[in-house]
């Protein structure tokens, strides 16, 4: 064996380990990053729970029907309830007028058929524009 060994040779001995294991702990790190950035950190399946269980909210408003919205015909001669009632019979569906949107209802036809024209405040879960009604209450 050579005893004369130079100093870039020691160096480069020395070095070579070195930035192997650099590289193998940077790939790690970046892996571990990326795995997390894509979950948000977020536990595994939390996302999908989510997103199939929305959280219930209250919603207050006026239950009335998808035709006539807030405003009713009234020279029928008919109240807003009745219009309302009459409208989903003819092949409209009930809604939550809050302002100026309107969300549809899904629940209990009977439900929202008594408190039809009335503002209301009731619990259920917003899945894109139609609200899932769990319970109804009426405002005085």
């Amino acid at each position: 064996m050579n005893k004369n060994r130079s100093w870039f040779a020691l160096i480069t001995w020395c070095v070579t380990p070195a930035l192997a294991v650099a590289l193998g702990a940077a790939v790690i790190f970046t892996g571990a990053a990326v795995a997390f950035a894509g979950s948000n950190g977020a536990k595994p399946g939390a996302a999908t729970q989510s997103a199939e269980s929305p959280r219930e909210r209250v919603f207050a408003g006026l239950i009335t029907d998808d035709h006539c919205g807030a405003r009713h015909d009234m020279a029928s001669g008919m109240n807003s309830m009745d219009c309302a009632k009459m409208c989903v019979r003819n092949g409209s569906k009930y809604v939550l007028v809050q302002g100026n949107r309107k969300y549809a209802l899904a629940g209990s036809v009977s439900q929202l058929e008594r408190l039809a024209g009335q503002r209301v405040s009731l619990a259920g879960t917003l899945n894109g524009n139609t609200i899932k009604v769990s319970s109804t209450s009426s405002i005085q």
